[in-house]
């Protein structure tokens, strides 16, 4: 069994290739661009510019791989799907386009495609449903992005029924997890609070050095890195007052985005890279057709949180003392996201990882290696 796993130095990749580790898999194989992979046992890497078709296509004609799960794609937050809406929308189209014909014309067995619950109208029925796709408009903050990932489930429904392949997708719930990206400009919610409430703690305790150390080790973004002076705390301060943290005569304050009253669903993604594999040993197209007629499940907890409840757990969890305030000119988001997960529960998977207890290890991490070093593209390649 040869495994290709497109994107293997991102969040989703870099968790689907420890699970295949794990598991016994020795013929694995990944791709990277723009991030140096990690020195990984019976895993050998391949530089490609998936975006490029004939370097993807040299790729597949060089493995031949049986497997391939499609987790390469240019990510982010509310921030950076609004600012580099042309690269959303291109990057991640190119990608699908490239891999997923290439798993056809070189013969691949299977195929499993990652794509994101933003695919769902902004106002979808609550929990949502696999069939509620295409049934209204999207969230305009992320629809570069949504409309690319709903053209590669297309893709997949189309090539099986004209070509009779054997792909899959699945439709993941917002992530986190080990090598999460930190940069406040890039990243999702949850890795951007983990961050600015560390900072804000050092604040709180005066420990300048130690917010030197991790404003070196990992970029903010908002072109604010080459800015500071890190000789000069009134320069470090300066930024920090940018990013929303705030130092008054006797407290810190963490400023966060919108109203903090928006709901969200949190899967941790070791457990995505569970269900993965899961599916692809156990779940063929046909039988996925029986669920969803484009071939897709969703994946996640079932369980949701308001932003304000996500906040104060991860206040706690880091150690801050301070306060919390919002920034109501900043946008909100869809109103909730929680996504239906009775179909992949049915096919005998369900979500293991206690929502506290993964931001408790995510955090751990952080402090031990310094969160992802991703530059301000946030191409988890």
């Amino acid at each position: 069994m040869k495994v290709l796993v497109c994107g293997g130095t991102g969040l989703v990749g870099g968790a689907i290739i420890r699970k295949l580790v794990e598991k016994g898999y020795t013929d694995v194989h990944a791709t990277y661009f723009s991030k140096e992979p990690p020195c990984v046992p019976d895993v050998i890497w391949h530089k490609v510019d998936l975006r490029r078709q004939q370097d993807t296509e040299e790729l597949f004609a060089k493995l031949r791989p049986n497997h391939v799960y499609l987790a390469a794609a240019r990510v982010g937050g509310i921030l950076a799907n609004n600012t580099y809406k042309a690269q959303f929308i291109y990057d991640n189209l190119a990608i699908a386009l490239n891999v997923i014909e290439c798993a056809w014309r070189f013969k691949v067995d299977k195929l499993l495609n990652l794509g994101s619950s933003c695919i769902y109208p902004k106002h979808a029925p609550q929990p949502m449903k696999e069939e509620h796709l295409l049934t209204g408009p999207l969230e305009p903050t992320n629809e570069p992005y949504a409309i690319a990932k709903i053209s590669a489930i297309k893709l997949v429904r189309y090539f099986n029924e004209q070509y009779g392949t054997n792909f899959i997708s699945v439709m993941p719930t917002n992530l986190y997890g080990p090598n999460d990206n930190f940069n406040l400009e890039t990243s999702h919610v949850l890795p951007a609070l983990i961050r600015k409430f560390h900072l804000a703690k050092l604040l709180e305790r005066g420990d300048m050095d130690g917010i030197e150390r991790d404003l070196k080790r990992t970029p903010i973004g908002f072109g604010l890195d080459e800015k500071i002076n890190r000789n000069d705390e009134g320069s470090i301060i300066a930024v920090l007052e940018k990013i929303g943290i705030r130092r008054t005569k006797d407290k810190v304050i963490v400023t966060l985005w919108g109203s903090g009253e928006v709901y969200r669903e949190f899967l941790y993604s070791e457990d995505l890279a569970d269900a993965c594999v899961y599916l692809m040993e156990k779940v063929n197209a046909d039988d996925m057709k029986e669920l969803s007629s484009d071939y897709f499940v969703n994946v996640g907890t079932g369980k949701d949180i308001k932003i304000n409840d996500l906040a104060k757990m991860i206040k706690e969890i880091v150690g801050f003392k301070g306060e919390i305030a919002h920034d109501l000119t900043k946008p909100d988001g869809t109103p909730r996201k929680l996504l239906d997960v009775s179909k992949i529960n049915a096919l005998g998977w369900r979500a293991r990882t206690d929502l506290y207890e993964g931001i408790e290890t995510v955090y751990r991490i952080y402090q031990q290696v310094g969160g992802d070093e991703n530059t301000h593209e946030s191409f988890t390649d």
